[in-house]
């Protein structure tokens, strides 16, 4: 070989070093032939025809093909003419045609790194080596020369590298800088680019529109400097920094109802709250100086201690060009971020209400748009937001994208150093996980923030997947309005009140411009504080009640009479019937042979020939619920099987790995059966599950933790949502919670859901907590979840050893002829007139207690389970008592620890026996603890039979 050759082979536009190029060439050809230049073009055809295919080719082959081309220079100089001059090649011109299409990559890559996004300019922009010419081998000498421009989307092959240049650096370092290179999909990236470096990437705002966007600047400070003045030191979490919040979601939700949102959900924080609920959400001004006075009384049934201002919810309809859509914000605490996974539940409720056709139909994504407001320290710090992303796309989770808007005040939290605040260089550096592209726009530059709004909803109606606006912006006050941020953050703080506001700085760029006249901006100012002065509304006007085929009635549930009776019962024929479609398998789906010898087993329950076991009660409540037209939903890491081998929802074919849910096809026209293995996660899911039903309160909606210690990962949703959402915001909820709970000698872990801790939360009648001792009292509690007439949450110590235990069994008639037994009084035939102690007690303890009562032949002690313990069911406690009239001994048995369980939060319940002091009340169970259970299995066994003794008297 030459010297030439190995010149050739060292600057060819085709040499390794060039690969990006020649790819970058062939994706723009296979989306748009007309995008390369002619000679490529007619490459590319000329390789097809090769190829003997006029469809797209892998790139392997292309690149092989290349290299054997590099290796015979007279190949290139024939194929490729206009990078020759004559017959010689002209290696310079092609090392610098690849150089600048390098140059365009690094900045959609890396621009975001050096674009103008801080309006408060307190750190100087980062000089990124990759954008200069030089470290491209380029210099300003080829200013002027015209190179092939790859894909870059300005409709033309070919321009000077001088406006090459000025293009990338207007689009990518200016007000907005962009990040989603690291899409895997070419078609999202194309798409992004053309909406970023196309003829199309502006807004071209009207004079008139330019003066709308002023006015809802005007508001969102107006607003904010009224609440200052009139309520001096009270709380409000201003919005002012991030007064482009509001034009952003005005723009928002009317580019979303005109591609067809009907439905949009928000949630958000504290900060700006009261800001978009009187500007955007349209709550009136009057209501609201209310609050602040005092004045508001709650009215929704249960609402007894009501809540803050700015954790309150809104909902309301507005107009758009697409039609009217309604708006709903979601309730929320102060736990950052933990509004997230509920407003995606109640999304997906929605949507699955919108859905047409059967249970398999696809979800109308279009319909409903979530939208989530974060701050940019609690973005990246709280991890519901990494378990919520890893839900985006996952089955029974999805609803078709999310905007997520992270109003990013450079500071985090109260007196916290930025330097502090995270590891990654990004707040919104989780969303990249899902590679949903990110665009930071700079607070100050509302035209740019409308730009990236619009932007983002297209990508979502586009690509069905989430999208990221960071607002770059600043707090002008503390973390509230009484803090006082100079005290940490003096240089910063010292920039914020020499600068001007957002709408102050727009309106003089109008003014500038010819398009605002001298004082009419001063007069915008007064003009909406004196419709604040007069408390009238001052968003876009809001519709009267719409009449909404898809809005739910809750008035059905509003009854809080919990002894209401509620027929469970089933007719014998029917249900089993119902048992045989469950039971009967596809021809040639074979499960596993355990799997098989269950469901085998089950078809002798429906028969009567076997006494009835847990799996098949608990399968048999969801099957008669789908027959009577209730839907159903179960989600937990391990629901389609049951952590411990019981429930087998989805029987897995072991031929083919094929899934079949036998639930799913009880009826040709029954409403959906939903069963997820979820994601393993606790918060986001059980916060979703939450959030769902708060929508839908026609569903059974159930939440199993694999462990019942395991709910202890969602203790904030417990906490703020399922146990109190209602007495501070009125909002009912149905959710079931099925925590697998019992001391087997497994160890600390694993044993106790912390059934104390779900007591302690109980009061007025907020929720119930129940241990189901038998299948029939599961099959009733289920079935009356959904058909009693009130919505509360039902919190389940669950079994483990009782799914198979030998007397944990029920007839058929149990099932189909009974009801939920509160109490459930003594089975053995024990004369009442001898019985002198009375044992108390829940759960699988029960049945140790019943054994060794049967194997020493005690006759003077009653064991009576109480099943439902909150609410406490007082009148039948006080039946057991006058039952044994003779009793003077009540023991509460439990297997927890003294200090847990359900001993201190009942015992005032159980004292009512000792009122007439003629009755003792003891406790029988485990001494007090650290930790919920011993390691050892021996040490288990022994105060597992002490306590048993205890209980007994011996």
């Amino acid at each position: 070989m030459s010297t030439s050759f190995d010149q050739f082979r060292q600057t060819s536009v085709l040499s390794g070093g060039n690969a990006a190029f020649i790819e970058d060439l062939y994706e723009s050809f296979l989306q748009d032939p007309n995008s390369v230049s002619e000679t490529w073009r007619a490459y590319f055809l000329g390789l097809r025809a090769t190829g003997g295919s006029a469809t797209e080719q892998l790139h392997g082959p292309v690149r092989d093909t290349f290299a054997k081309i590099a290796q015979n220079p007279r190949a290139i100089i024939s194929i490729l003419p206009s990078l020759t001059q004559g017959e010689t090649l002209n290696p310079e011109a092609a090392r610098k045609q690849a150089s600048v299409l390098r140059i365009i990559n690094a900045h959609r890559t890396r621009g975001h790194q050096a674009a103008d996004l801080d309006p408060l300019a307190l750190r100087e922009r980062p000089h990124v080596e990759d954008l200069d010419l030089a470290t491209h081998g380029l210099s300003e000498e080829d200013l002027d020369t015209t190179f092939d421009v790859g894909s870059l989307q300005v409709g033309k092959h070919q321009m000077p590298l001088r406006e090459v240049l000025d293009l990338v650096r207007r689009v990518y370092t200016e007000t907005i800088g962009s990040e989603y290179m690291y899409i895997n999909k070419t078609e999202e990236k194309r798409w992004i680019q053309q909406r970023l470096e196309g003829t199309s990437a502006h807004l071209d705002l009207s004079a008139v529109e330019r003066k709308e966007l002023l006015a809802q600047l005007v508001a969102a400070e107006g607003l904010e400097k009224y609440l200052h003045t009139k309520y001096v030191g009270q709380k409000r979490f201003s919005l002012e920094g991030g007064d482009a919040l509001i034009p952003m979601l005005d723009l928002m939700i009317q580019h979303s109802g005109h591609v067809g949102a009907r439905e949009i959900v928000i949630g958000m924080a504290h900060r700006g709250r009261l800001n978009v609920l009187i500007n955007i959400l349209g709550k009136s001004p009057a209501d609201l100086f209310d609050e602040f006075e005092g004045k508001k009384k709650h009215s929704e049934p249960g609402m007894s201690s009501g809540d803050v201002k700015y954790h309150m919810g809104f909902s309301s309809d507005v107009m758009t060009p697409g039609g009217v859509t309604h708006l709903a914000l979601a309730f929320n605490p102060s736990h950052l971020e933990i509004v997230n996974p509920v407003v995606e539940g109640s999304v997906r409720a929605r949507l699955e209400r919108r859905k047409q056709g059967g249970q398999d139909s696809p979800l109308p994504f279009e319909e409903v748009l979530p939208v989530l407001i974060h701050g940019d320290a609690a973005f990246a710090g709280q991890g519901v937001n990494q378990e919520l992303f890893q839900m985006a796309s996952v089955r029974g989770y999805r609803n078709g994208g999310t905007v997520h808007i992270v109003v990013n005040n450079q500071i985090g939290f109260t007196t916290s150093n930025p330097l502090d605040v995270r590891s990654s260089t990004y707040c919104t550096d989780v969303a990249k996980i899902i590679q949903a592209p990110v665009f930071h726009v700079n607070g100050d530059d509302p035209e740019a923030v409308l730009f990236v709004t619009k932007l983002a909803v297209d990508y979502r109606y586009t690509f069905g997947k989430d999208v990221v606006i960071d607002l770059v912006c600043y707090r002008r006050h503390g973390h509230n309005e009484a803090d006082e941020p100079s005290a940490t953050q003096p240089m910063m703080y010292k920039t914020i009140k020499a600068r001007k506001t957002t709408a102050t700085l727009y309106a003089q760029k109008l003014l500038g411009e010819g398009v605002l006249l001298e004082g009419e901006f001063e007069r915008m100012l007064a003009d909406y504080r004196a419709k604040l002065d007069a408390g009238q509304q001052v968003s876009r006007p809001t519709l009267l009640h719409q009449d909404n085929p898809y809005s739910v009635d809750w008035s059905p549930y509003k009854s809080e009479d919990w002894s209401a009776p509620c027929d469970t019962t089933v007719p014998l024929d029917h249900f089993q019937q119902l048992a045989e479609r469950l039971n009967t398998l596809p021809a040639g789906h074979e499960p596993h042979p355990r799997v098989a010898k269950i469901i085998d087993d089950r078809r002798k329950m429906a028969a009567g020939a076997l006494a009835l076991d847990w799996g098949f009660a608990e399968n048999m409540a969801y099957a008669t619920l789908l027959d009577e037209g209730f839907q159903v939903r179960i989600s937990g890491e391990d629901c389609g099987r049951g952590t411990f081998f019981h429930r087998h929802a989805v029987l897995h074919n072991v031929h083919d790995g094929s899934a079949y849910i036998p639930l799913a096809n009880v009826s040709p026209d029954q409403p959906t059966f939903t069963v997820i293995d979820s994601i393993l996660s606790e918060e986001a899911v059980l916060g979703f599950e939450y959030g769902y039903a708060t929508a839908e309160p026609s569903v059974l909606v159930i939440w199993e933790a694999q462990f019942g210690d395991f709910a202890n990962g969602a203790q904030v949703v417990i906490d703020q949502f399922i146990s109190s959402g209602q007495t501070k915001w009125g909002r009912m909820c149905g959710l079931t919670l099925l925590l697998p709970h019992g001391f087997e000698g497994q160890g600390p872990e694993h044993s106790s859901a912390r059934l104390e801790r779900y007591m302690q939360l109980c009061a007025e009648h907020n929720m119930q907590v129940i241990v189901p001792s038998t299948p029939a009292q599961c099959y009733h509690m289920l079935r009356r979840q959904v058909k009693r007439n009130f919505r509360k949450p039902l919190i389940v110590m669950s079994p483990k050893s009782l799914l198979r235990h030998k007397l944990a069994v029920n007839t058929l008639e149990d099932l189909t002829q009974g009801s939920f037994q509160e109490i459930i009084p003594e089975i053995d035939p024990i004369d009442p007139a001898k019985v002198t102690r009375i044992v108390f007690c829940s759960g699988k303890v029960y049945y140790d207690v019943l054994e060794k009562r049967r194997e020493l032949g005690i006759e003077n002690v009653a064991i009576v389970r109480i099943e439902q313990l909150y609410p406490f069911p007082e009148e039948l406690y006080a039946a057991e008592l006058k039952r044994y009239a003779k009793a003077k001994e009540i023991v509460w048995c439990q297997e927890e620890p003294l200090n847990q369980g359900a001993w201190y939060a009942s015992r005032h319940h159980l004292e009512v026996a000792t009122a007439s002091g003629e009755r003792t009340l003891s406790y029988a169970g485990r001494p007090a603890s650290a930790s919920p259970a011993v390691g050892s299995h021996a040490v288990h066994v022994e105060q597992q039979n002490a306590l048993v003794s205890q209980a007994l008297g011996q």
